[in-house]
């Protein structure tokens, strides 16, 4: 299934990876943060235009997501700095 057929009906607005529901699959647009957090979240393979799937968001705390093959723990205060579409 293609990123088109996904979000097909559903809008593209950037929004922050932590407001995403679980089972969604979203594309990052952007890192709103320092260079060290962007170089570090960029060598865990997460850059713009990598499309991720949110697996699991646990309440006030971090989020589970898989990003190709792998899956990865975001703290919230990262999960808030992704900005996905």
């Amino acid at each position: 299934m293609d990123m088109d057929q996904i979000t097909q009906g559903q809008s593209r607005q950037v929004r922050p990876l932590s407001s995403v529901p679980v089972g969604m699959t979203v594309r990052i647009h952007s890192v709103k943060a320092g260079h060290g957090l962007s170089r570090r979240l960029a060598a865990m393979g997460l850059l713009p235009g990598v499309e991720l799937t949110v697996l699991k968001h646990h309440p006030g705390g971090p989020t589970m997501i898989m990003a190709k093959v792998t899956r990865l723990i975001l703290g919230r205060g990262v999960a808030d700095k992704v900005m996905v579409y």
